[in-house]
């Protein structure tokens, strides 16, 4: 009922378009996320709050120079058509400045070459395929968030940094699975994920795609049950997510380490609320919850900004649980509006795409100076990921209950691993 009312919330502040506005300049922006359908509650909604928190304080403090944010929010339904079709009204029908949003990689990927074919500014904020920049060379697009490459690269590091002193392996006898959903996200993921295992040696056993609506992975599990793998890698939404534990319960499927990357394993809320105690000890290579980083370690003021935050999604959520989405749709808006935005408008004129777009080519914020620790500079054009952020990067987090813990990079971690799975436990060896 909870999560009925939220989502019955959610449109009615989609319909509403924002806080009522005072007379004189402001920036229209189109707002994109999935407020039904199954993306909603793996991660979309909580990313639509960020975004919608960092609009309204944004507008409590008086605006940006001058400007008023005017959002209009949109649902995309949790499919790319409407997502598409929605772009398409706020950019004709409604006339918005421009674009921000979007949780799934698969409506990025044609939003961000639609925005810049027609030549209007597209701030993506939670989408991470590599596909959406990679030899694109987007030049009205630009994105201060992870990108899938990352998170590949991430889980085999850290695996590579623990093989031998908690699994008694060396990289090379490490055998490794990995599994993903066939869209954009999880091909782009999976795809990091096999050319940096390989790079330190380890075995790949098995690599397979499968279509995140499928109703049935048995025969999946059958293969990685034949394949023995000591770590499955998977990058999936929550309903496969779901349907792929359930099934490797029923099948008897061990493994000493789950890993998986953002999306449905970025909710592990709704994991242990179906799972319990068998969700335990689940990996998550995700841009980290900023509630997790010592306030200390960041750029002065950054964390009463995120003390706010929290503040705003528990009074809306009523839950313990903070996702790390909340901090993904809060810290790429957040930079946008405290630090492109004004750039924009001072020394390039106003909030057009071209002044926008020239204004976020000048971001240079340092390592500590946003709210999820990494700093933000963006590829410029002609190179391979032209409008990406070159500085973002993910971390490695472990669940346990109602807690996360940070375990890589070391330098910030916040608890050792657990690795492997502990004896008991109805998943480990």
């Amino acid at each position: 009922m909870r999560r009925i009312l939220f989502a019955a919330g959610a449109l009615a502040a989609m319909i509403a378009s924002g806080p009522v506005l005072s007379q004189g300049k402001e920036l229209k922006i189109g707002v994109i996320y999935d407020l039904t359908g199954p993306f909603a509650a793996g991660g979309s909604n909580a990313s639509y709050l960020g975004t919608k928190y960092a609009i309204d304080m944004i507008n409590e403090r008086g605006g940006v120079e001058g400007y008023r944010i005017r959002p209009i929010y949109a649902d995309a339904q949790s499919k790319a058509e409407v997502a598409i079709n929605e772009a398409e009204r706020l950019l004709n029908q409604e006339k918005v400045d421009m674009l921000m949003g979007v949780f799934s990689s698969a409506h990025c990927v044609p939003l961000a070459q639609r925005a810049d074919q027609a030549k209007r500014f597209f701030w993506a904020n939670v989408c991470v395929a590599s596909a959406v920049f990679k030899d694109k060379n987007l030049r009205y697009v630009f994105r201060p968030q992870v990108h899938s490459d990352q998170f590949g690269e991430a889980s085999c590091t850290f695996l590579n940094e623990q093989a031998k002193a908690r699994l008694g392996r060396d990289p090379k006898d490490l055998k490794v699975a990995i599994i993903y959903e066939d869209g954009p996200y999880g091909s782009g993921v999976a795809s990091g994920n096999e050319s940096a295992c390989k790079k330190y040696g380890m075995q790949v056993v098995l690599k397979e795609g499968y279509a995140a609506t499928s109703p049935d992975l048995s025969s999946l599990v059958t293969k990685l049950k034949r394949g023995r793998p000591d770590v499955i890698l998977h990058t999936g939404y929550n309903p496969d997510i779901t349907l792929f534990l359930r099934q490797s319960r029923e099948q008897g499927l061990k493994w000493s380490a789950l890993i998986g990357h953002g999306a449905g394993y970025g909710q592990f809320d709704r994991l242990f609320a179906t799972f319990k105690d068998d969700a335990n000890f689940i990996y998550n290579v995700d841009p980290v919850a900023a509630q997790l980083l010592d306030p200390k370690t960041l750029a002065p003021g950054l964390g009463a900004v995120t003390a706010e935050m929290v503040k705003r999604y528990k009074a809306d959520v009523k839950g313990d649980e903070v996702p790390p989405h909340l901090s993904m749709g809060f810290n790429q808006s957040w930079i946008f509006f405290t630090d492109v935005l004004p750039r924009a408008i001072k020394k390039y004129g106003g909030v057009d795409a071209e002044a926008l777009r020239q204004a976020a080519l000048d971001t240079d914020i340092p390592v500590g100076g946003t709210i999820q620790g990494y700093g933000v500079k963006f590829f410029p054009p002609g190179t391979p990921m032209a409008g990406q952020n070159e500085r973002s990067s993910p971390v490695v987090m472990q669940y346990s209950g109602n807690d996360t813990f940070v375990v890589w990079p070391s330098a910030i971690k916040t608890k050792d691993p657990v690795l492997p799975l502990p004896k008991g436990h109805t998943y480990a060896p």
